[in-house]
């Protein structure tokens, strides 16, 4: 393949993004279900490819013609491909780049509910999605048992976790995984949104939701940025390195925390090779991708800028900026190469694991959220149950609409908490982790082990933070000091 194929595959990503920005601005439901323009611009390539549009050109055009496979040709869907796996790292490179970790006290102190309670949630998504596996999905339907990490991976991890893990996906023998994992991604924004709206006009009527109205919950501007970003930005002031240009400092950045991930993805594997691997045929590391190893790889290179007190020249808006633009390309090259042939194929158990995972999430908001969160829980609960449910925006629109002029610590604490989340689950190392696990030692062990973890977070949750439980401890100190 020639470089101006590969460059003009390229401008046809930013003609599709062009596209999803007018459909987005004149499609005022799109707006309102806060969907960025480059999940609309995939779904649009998407339709006018092989899978839809081509099913209907190829009947009238003869093989081996320009858009016998629908307006897409196929040197374009060739480089399209692989991108999400190569942009995925980049992402996850920038997610910690820019921002002041602060001490694990302080995490601790403002977030500790919800950490708890993301994590009770993630795991429990193993748990169910391993359990729908097992008793029904691999007996009744034949599917491989790793299908039971694909609700954690879809819908806590989301879109860009889904299209980062194709590779591994293919690597073990379920290439189907990755179609599937985008399709539960996308019903998970659904949910989010649809049943988090429905789930505030419900708590706004049981008196729940104390901090709804005040002022119109969307400006359209507000929509706007909700719906193209993926998470929030710290106001800082950003000094500038005169010796070189400030886009091309911050690339390096990423690409040195990207080259961190990559030697310590080395080394595990050298090091697996020289221990257990040596006398054994379990093998992790090589199917473990690169991209939670570069999320670590940029906290190691913010803690070293941060320790010489040279923090000031990473903008944090300028790496946003980058990690958007590679979510972009990501998203639209993945949604615009996803089979729905295998979704069809597979659409009973597809629905099922859709189902169950909805449930669940509903299910650990409003009966462990209150249970779990001992303040202000519906407001901080919905931060999780929209991240819970695929995109970390969803979170932040939902506690928006419950809490527009912030008088909770919701949003304070919901970004404290990605600290001791992102790095395991929701596309950190466990997510990462979870396939090759499977498919070494079987389902059933990852089961067992998801089982103790999510009943161990959700025993702690409840002792240490249950509201009720520390209601009636004041009242019995209160009683014994009478």
């Amino acid at each position: 393949m020639s470089p101006n194929m590969v460059g003009f595959s390229f401008i046809m990503i930013g003609v599709f993004l062009i596209i999803g920005k007018v459909v987005r601005l004149h499609a005022k439901w799109l707006r309102n279900l806060f969907l960025p323009s480059s999940i609309i611009a995939g779904f649009i390539a998407l339709i006018v490819g092989p899978d839809v549009l081509g099913r209907v050109t190829s009947q009238f055009l003869e093989q081996g013609s320009l858009f016998y496979n629908g307006l897409i040709p196929d040197f374009i869907l060739e480089v399209w491909r692989p991108l999400p796996g190569m942009f995925i790292n980049i992402v996850f490179a920038a997610l910690f780049l820019g921002k002041k970790v602060p001490g694990v006290k302080k995490i601790w102190r403002v977030a500790g509910p919800q950490i708890i309670m993301g994590q009770t949630v993630s795991w429990g998504q193993y748990v169910i999605g391993l359990l729908l596996t097992m008793l029904v999905l691999t007996p009744l339907f034949g599917m491989n048992p790793l299908a039971g990490a694909l609700i954690e991976i879809s819908f806590v991890g989301g879109h860009g976790t889904a299209a980062g893990l194709a590779d591994t996906f293919v690597n073990l023998g379920f290439p189907e995984g990755a179609d599937l994992a985008l399709g539960l991604a996308t019903v998970g924004i659904l949910v989010g949104v649809v049943a988090g709206i429905l789930i505030i006009n419900i708590g706004f009527r049981k008196g729940f939701a104390k901090h709804v109205g005040g002022k119109e919950y969307f400006t359209e501007e507000e929509k706007e940025r909700l719906g193209e970003s993926y998470g929030f930005e710290m106001e800082s002031q950003v000094k500038e390195a005169k010796a070189i240009e400030p886009l091309a400092l911050h690339l390096s950045l990423v690409a040195v925390a990207i080259a961190i991930g990559y030697a310590m993805q080395q080394g595990l594997i050298l090091l697996e090779a020289a221990t257990w691997g040596a006398w054994t045929d379990v093998l992790l590391f090589p199917y473990v991708p690169l991209f939670p190893l570069a999320m670590i790889g940029g906290v190691i290179v913010q803690i070293f800028f941060d320790r010489l007190d040279i923090n000031m020249y990473i903008d944090q808006n300028l790496i946003s900026k980058i990690s958007g633009f590679a979510l972009d390309v990501l998203l639209v090259s993945a949604l615009a190469t996803l089979s729905l042939q295998v979704i069809g194929d597979n659409f009973i158990p597809f629905m099922l694991l859709a189902i169950v995972a909805t449930a669940w999430n509903v299910f650990a908001f409003l009966y462990l959220g209150p249970r779990m969160i001992p303040e202000h829980w519906f407001e901080r609960g919905l931060g999780d149950f929209g991240q819970a449910t695929g995109m970390t925006a969803t979170g932040l629109l939902l506690m928006k609409i419950a809490d527009p002029e912030y008088q909770t610590p919701a949003l304070m604490g919901f970004g404290y908490k990605q600290i001791l989340f992102e790095p395991f689950v929701g596309g950190g190392l466990v997510t990462a982790a979870s396939l090759p696990f499977i498919y070494q030692f079987g389902p059933f062990v990852f089961l067992v082990i998801s089982t103790v973890i999510t009943v161990a977070f959700l025993i702690f949750g409840l002792v240490k933070f249950n509201p009720n439980r520390k209601g009636r401890k004041k009242t019995a100190d209160s009683t014994g000091s009478a």
